[in-house]
């Protein structure tokens, strides 16, 4: 079956690009989409599109909003069998995953819909006799929202839902490696009344990212930038805002320590610790890369999740048979089989593992892992995650922060003043105690810090991120003035 065109869609209508480029399904290498290759003039005239639908986007009223971000929910859990198979054919995705996926979605503009009548400000006493001031919030004009492949669905619907209920237009730049997937996503909220350049949908060809993002960040009609993904673009893209003197949310790599103290339930950690490590095949930004057990319990985790990675058999999506499926690429094959050479060189031992074939890859742990090793310290996203025995908790605090990364974290105990203890000293934008350090929710203020990145998605967070602040005063005396 030919692989399926993804056009371009500015002011909501689809329109083609003077080329295209491929994203081949990584399980079986044949074409899964084919995609418009956006131009500089093309991003240029989303921006421009996005531009003139915000005035009457931004005056309509909020119960308009909540209306029509209340019906894009309901548009996205429509195409429920077309994500499925965008998102299995384009990155190798589990059913399960993609459902997951979508369930979180929709509820994330659920939530979004519920805000655009919490976009509130105050009155704030004035010194000046007579004088009333406001601190109001408005929205900020066009976002350029840029989202990544591994959480398809959540991650694009997350940059663009609370834009829209605050008020603003948005520019999705897809992510080439699936642009279907994407493509879906614009396509409901278009059908939920958000068309005529309210979302505007861009694509591009690998290779001329920099120079498509590029522009729609110098386009002055850009007021507001969103980025998920790699810590290393983060960075170009947040000096080219500085450039701008545009403000940017980045949420960007990981490496989510999990704590296991010697009061801790085990079997709750390991069952924590392995949907952290191997969920997606631990390609999620808050996936659990280093478990840090105290060594008075370090043996019995180890044996215990040990059993428990055994479980975790790898087997072809499409079939749905087994919990892990493909990795996106077999780039990230190449890039974790060295992460675990690199430690099995330095002393530490293979607990669980075996050979990929292809792009499916099987759960590997590796026991063993000091600060001296790749696999502590480089971000892996794939199915591999390392044990690192720490002497005490002050020990494994040091740890767990002995990284430049920050998102998530977590922390097992039994005593739970204890663990919050723990969780204000861990360096990182979230963190669970007795919980695994993948977990999400609409209403959630998400986001890390040092190299994770910087501001927060999700509820009153959001609207924060993604409108501006203005001091408006209104005289109701006669003025009194020294000259």
């Amino acid at each position: 079956m030919p692989a399926s065109l993804v056009p371009l869609i500015i002011g909501g209508v689809s329109r083609d690009a003077a080329s295209t480029f491929e994203r081949l399904n990584p399980l079986t290498g044949e074409a899964a989409t084919r995609a418009a290759a956006a131009s500089v003039s093309d991003a240029n005239a989303a921006a421009d599109a996005a531009q003139a639908a915000f005035p009457a986007w931004s005056s309509l009223g909020p119960n308009a909003r909540r209306a029509a971000l209340m019906k894009a929910a309901d548009a996205l859990d429509a195409r429920a069998a077309d994500f499925v198979e965008a998102m299995a054919t384009e990155i190798g995705a589990t059913e399960g995953w993609a459902r997951f996926n979508l369930g979180l979605s929709s509820s994330m503009v659920r939530e979004a819909a519920s805000l655009t009548t919490q976009i509130g400000g105050e009155v704030i006493p004035s010194d000046k006799p007579g004088c009333l001031a406001m601190a109001v919030r408005e929205p900020a004009g066009v976002v350029l929202s840029i989202a990544p492949w591994n959480a398809p669905i959540i991650l694009a619907t997350r940059a663009i839902a609370v834009p829209l209920a605050c008020g603003n237009t948005v520019v999705l730049k897809a992510s080439e490696q699936c642009p279907r997937t994407h493509s879906l996503i614009i396509e409901a909220f278009v059908e939920a009344g958000l068309g005529g350049g309210i979302v505007n949908l861009i694509t591009n060809a690998p290779q001329d990212a920099g120079d498509v993002v590029g522009a729609m960040i110098d386009h002055p009609a850009v007021r507001r930038v969103n980025f998920t993904g790699s810590t290393a673009v983060g960075k170009i893209v947040a000096m080219r805002c500085a450039a701008n003197l545009k403000p940017a949310l980045l949420e960007l790599g990981g490496k989510a320590p999990m704590i296991v103290l010697e009061d801790a339930d085990l079997d709750e950690a390991v069952k924590a610790a392995a949907f952290g490590a191997f969920m997606n095949q631990g390609q999620i930004c808050m996936s659990t890369e280093r478990i840090i057990v105290v060594e008075a319990v370090a043996d019995e985790f180890a044996q215990k999740f040990q059993a428990k990675a055994a479980t975790m058999t790898v087997g072809d999506p499409r079939e749905g048979k087994a919990p892990l499926g493909a990795v996106v690429d077999a780039k990230t094959v190449s890039h974790v089989q060295s992460l675990i050479g690199d430690a099995l060189a330095a002393g530490a031992r293979l607990l669980n593992g075996g050979e990929a074939k292809g792009v499916l890859m099987p759960a590997h742990v590796v026991d063993g892992v000091t600060p001296d090793m790749k696999l502590f310290r480089d971000e892996s996203f794939g199915p591999v995650v390392g044990i690192i025995r720490a002497r005490d908790e002050a020990h494994a605090i040091e740890l767990a922060n002995d990284t430049e990364y920050g998102l998530s974290a977590s922390v097992f105990t039994r005593d739970t003043a204890r663990g919050l203890g723990v969780a204000r000293q861990i360096q990182s934008g979230i963190c669970h105690i007795n919980g695994p350090t993948v977990h999400d929710e609409a209403q959630m203020p998400f986001g890390g810090v040092k190299a994770s990145g910087y501001g927060r998605f999700g509820g009153k967070a959001g609207i924060d991120a993604f409108t501006e602040l203005r001091w408006i005063t209104m005289e109701t005396q006669p003025g009194h003035y020294p000259i």
